[in-house]
């Protein structure tokens, strides 16, 4: 699909502090714990996003797991006297994959955030007057 994203706009009845949720793994909490305050502040955060949020900071938590596995042992490992690539790598290429998408989605890559992402209601700029 061409063309531009639509517009961000700020909703009063945006989350501005919401506590990870139990079952994240300790990589994904500390995502998380990084990146609530910066969308609090845009408030653009709303219940129905949650569920991207989630994804996106367990898909981060995967990448970073993946990442301590991978420098223990590899990316290359032994089979049966072969060497074959670590499945570690295509669990971390589709995290990160998984991961850039959603942050795009929530604005926390440098281009989301480069567009003019966030504007309040304004009617002198409507095309329809």
């Amino acid at each position: 699909m061409r063309g531009t994203k639509p517009h961000m706009q700020t909703d009063p009845e945006a989350i501005t502090d919401l506590a990870a949720p139990h079952w994240l793994s300790a990589d994904a909490v500390a995502e998380w714990d990084r990146v609530m305050p910066i969308l609090s502040e845009r408030r653009i955060l709303t219940v129905a996003d949650l569920g991207s949020l989630e994804n996106y900071c367990t898909a981060i938590g995967q990448v970073r797991q993946m990442e301590r596995h991978l420098q223990e042992h590899g990316h290359v490992i032994d089979v049966d006297g072969a060497m074959k690539r670590n499945p570690a790598v295509g669990i971390q290429s589709d995290a990160m994959t998984r991961s850039r998408l959603l942050a795009a989605e929530l604005g926390l890559t440098p281009v989301s955030r480069s567009r003019p992402a966030i504007r309040e209601d304004d009617d002198a700029d409507s095309l329809v007057d």
